[in-house]
């Protein structure tokens, strides 16, 4: 199954509608079985379940965040999307506890049978509190 360039903006949608309300659940619908997920630091997890349980904690842990959509780059033929975002969050970084915290990044994502295949997320190094950047604690 090939997604049309309006489907996969589609799915980018309900995308960050799913992320908007916390559902992890419907997050994970969109995700292909065999998903391979990289995130900014590195780490991985490969399957939805495995997937699944490493979102878990975040979805449990972190509360208030929400990404606000910048621009979405789709290339229909290769069935690839370039999704660039914003995290809204309270932060967690020592000395800024709770105060809202921005992080710029993009996501890679690639689709197969009308699902997430493969999600590359690239992030800043830096955030954003009181209108000041910050250099990341790594």
């Amino acid at each position: 199954m090939r997604l049309s360039r309006d489907e996969i903006k589609m799915t980018l949608r309900n995308w960050n509608l799913a992320w908007d309300k916390h559902d992890l659940e419907k997050v994970m619908d969109l995700f292909h079985e065999d998903v391979f997920f990289e995130n900014w630091t590195g780490a991985y997890a490969k399957g939805k379940n495995n997937l699944r349980k490493v979102w878990a904690s975040w979805f449990e842990n972190h509360g208030n965040f929400r990404f606000l959509e910048e621009e979405i780059f789709v290339d229909e033929q290769v069935q690839k999307a370039l999704y660039r975002w914003v995290l809204e969050w309270p932060s967690m970084e020592q000395g800024f506890e709770d105060k809202q915290e921005l992080r710029k990044g993009v996501d890679v994502l690639h689709f197969k049978d009308g699902k997430i295949i493969t999600k590359l997320t690239f992030t800043k190094t830096t955030l954003e509190i009181d209108n000041n950047r910050y250099s990341l604690h790594l």
